[in-house]
């Protein structure tokens, strides 16, 4: 069984990788449609339309002007996700998406940190490197 840990993980915005990367998320699902009749003793569903949603955390890098500063509300983006990271044969998971949200935050006894969320469009693409 193979696993893998969060430091190979990279994600890249129309070709340039993100910098400073926290965290991934990618969520997937299907409408299901209820297909069950009068007649069915038990539920019926179909799978329906295909949706995803997504979101990036980052320690805030100003000079990520390819990355980071790509992600404007509002704009439509083309991403990859390389979950295991971006060695010969490791998955990815590449989609066009629309940025939903930017988020830049600090603390007094922390980081500036940048978070983006996403709403994608159309299908995803799933391969590898």
């Amino acid at each position: 069984m193979a696993s893998h840990t969060s430091v190979e993980g990279v994600v890249t915005v129309g070709g340039n990788v993100v910098a400073e990367l926290r965290s991934m998320n990618l969520e997937t699902s299907a409408e299901m449609i209820d297909a069950t009749t009068l007649t069915s003793t038990s539920k019926i569903n179909k799978a329906g339309t295909k949706s995803f949603t997504g979101s990036i955390d980052c320690f805030w890098d100003e000079t990520d002007t390819n990355g980071q500063l790509t992600l404007e509300e509002g704009a439509s983006i083309t991403v990859v996700y390389l979950f295991e990271g971006n060695t010969s044969g490791d998955y990815s998971y590449s989609f066009t998406a629309l940025v939903n949200s930017v988020s830049i935050s600090s603390s007094i006894d922390g980081m500036v940190e940048a978070s983006f969320s996403f709403t994608g469009t159309g299908a995803i693409t799933r391969g590898t490197v």
